[in-house]
């Protein structure tokens, strides 16, 4: 039977280096000899013994199973930063998971497209890294370097005037009891997959929210709360739609025309 294979070592050496920390600083804390510490990082020796991972899991601040089974290389610094704050709690004090996102070549955050023929795998892939590292991915110079951005393509028109295959673009939301009255949010939920809607913020007092579409043609509708298992703030979206000409504005200002040129001829 074939071993799982562990990222202990490069894991030590790239959280190492991100505390900047030498093999000699790094040895002197967790209180072995650098050449042990430097079999390690390099996969000459491969079990530390117990107490000396819990050790590195309480410097580093990252939970022995991260440390141990993930290759933290793959993980951007933004989601690194979520694991070492951990665990984060949401409003009953339950953990949440870690946010996975990828970087570019530059080590900018990226932000990952959610197409409408990844949106059903969305919900199963959102927690794997392979998953998230499989999505194409853009850059918007103009968006805030300190959160996390992500765009989910719609698939139907309960958005309307937001055309149906439109991107929208989304701000991770760190804590559903945050969420704001009537502004717009892509929420992606166990039951119905990804949606986009116009939430109305009841968790503290039902545990649940209130969404609604802005098409008007589709009723309201509640759900709970721990179905929620992400929620992204509407931050902007693109399309390759043209919008569509407003005939009721052209007309009124066709009619103004009109009427204005009557009067100068009256008053003349």
């Amino acid at each position: 039977m074939t071993s799982p294979k562990t990222y202990l070592g490069s894991n030590i050496k790239l959280l190492r280096n991100r505390l900047k920390k030498s093999q000699d600083d790094l040895a002197a804390i967790l209180g072995v000899k650098r050449s042990t510490l430097n079999s390690y990082e390099n996969g000459v020796a491969i079990t530390p013994p117990l107490d000396l991972l819990m050790k590195i899991s309480n410097y580093f601040k990252f939970s022995l199973d991260v440390i141990v089974r993930l290759d933290l290389s793959k993980i951007s610094e933004f989601s690194l930063g979520e694991m070492q704050r951990g665990f984060t709690k949401d409003i009953e004090g339950k953990n949440l998971r870690v946010l996975y996102s990828t970087v570019d070549s530059q080590d900018r955050e990226n932000i990952e497209i959610v197409p409408v023929k990844s949106k059903a795998g969305y919900t199963a892939g959102y927690n794997d890294p392979e998953y998230i590292s499989g999505l194409p991915t853009f850059q918007l110079p103009f968006l805030q370097k300190d959160r996390k951005y992500r765009a989910f393509q719609l698939d139907g028109d309960s958005m309307l005037p937001i055309p149906d295959k439109a991107y929208v673009i989304g701000e991770y939301v760190q804590n559903l009891s945050t969420l704001k009255d009537g502004t717009a949010y892509i929420i992606v939920t166990r039951d119905e997959g990804v949606v986009f809607k116009v939430a109305y913020n009841q968790v503290r007092k039902r545990k649940k929210l209130l969404l609604r579409s802005l098409n008007t043609a589709y009723e309201p509708y509640e759900i709970d709360i721990e179905q929620v298992m992400e929620a992204w703030k509407f931050v902007n979206y693109f399309t390759s739609e043209m919008p569509a000409h407003n005939s009721e504005l052209a007309n009124l200002k066709k009619d103004f025309k009109t009427i204005s040129e009557r009067l100068e001829k009256m008053a003349q």
